[in-house]
């Protein structure tokens, strides 16, 4: 099977290059955290698909020293004051005597009680408000690109922002939710393009660029805004 320019194996998406002076394959993660593979010629698909999953674990280690870089990502304590973003903004944790996690006046309300258990309560809330939201906002992009969206879940996705499927359904990272609206568009148009091409070839970077010119700016603000979300851990 002939080696695509791009290709994802589980939840990595790999940057394919193919070189005539490689005797061997070289996976290297970049400064921005993505994967690029380079090939010599003779390597297809299926090698190249088995290579990296034997590397799985040393390419999710390279991936979190990468995302480490810069500043470090402050640790939040789940105390009243504290800020958690929500769509570009950060909102301070109240602490009240009881309901649900909820945003009222522009706070984020959590009970006391659930203080103790806060990232799996908090972590629910983004998924809950994420669906409705992500549901009206996917809808005018869907028609733009020329496809239907069967289905749409808020989910932990490891180190993707998005994931679709060949039916039409479409999952976003939970996390995505703390970006700027802008930026959450970026991440909906790029797996609504995937519904059209699975790959990362020109053809694919063309439906991007016509529904979204200028896309090039968005896609490297991307880039640099994992150091201000929160991800707790076990919750990726």
């Amino acid at each position: 099977m002939a080696i695509p320019d791009s290709l994802t194996v589980g939840d990595l998406d790999v940057t394919v290059e193919v070189s005539d002076r490689r005797r061997s394959v070289r996976l290297t993660v970049e400064r921005d955290a993505s994967v690029t593979a380079v090939v010599p010629p003779q390597v297809d698909r299926d090698t190249l698909v088995k290579i990296i999953e034997s590397r799985r674990r040393w390419l999710y280690g390279k991936l979190a020293e990468r995302r480490s870089l810069g500043d470090p990502r402050p640790e939040r304590e789940y105390v009243s004051g504290e800020g958690f973003p929500y769509l570009g903004r950060s909102y301070r944790l109240l602490l009240v005597d009881e309901g649900p996690v909820r945003l009222v006046r522009g706070r984020l309300e959590l009970a006391r009680t659930d203080a103790g258990d806060a990232p799996r309560h908090l972590v629910r809330w983004y998924r809950k408000v994420g669906e409705p939201w992500l549901r009206r906002r996917i809808a005018p992009w869907a028609e733009r690109v020329g496809v239907t969206v069967s289905g749409l879940r808020v989910m932990p996705l490891g180190y993707r922002w998005g994931s679709c499927s060949a039916d039409g359904q479409v999952n976003i990272h939970w996390a995505t939710m703390q970006l700027p609206s802008d930026l959450i568009d970026y991440v909906l148009l790029h797996e609504l393009a995937h519904l059209r091409r699975r790959d990362h070839g020109p053809d694919f970077w063309r439906i991007v660029a016509l529904a979204m010119p200028g896309y090039e700016l968005r896609r490297d603000r991307l880039k640099r805004a994992g150091t201000d979300l929160w991800l707790p851990d076990g919750a990726v």
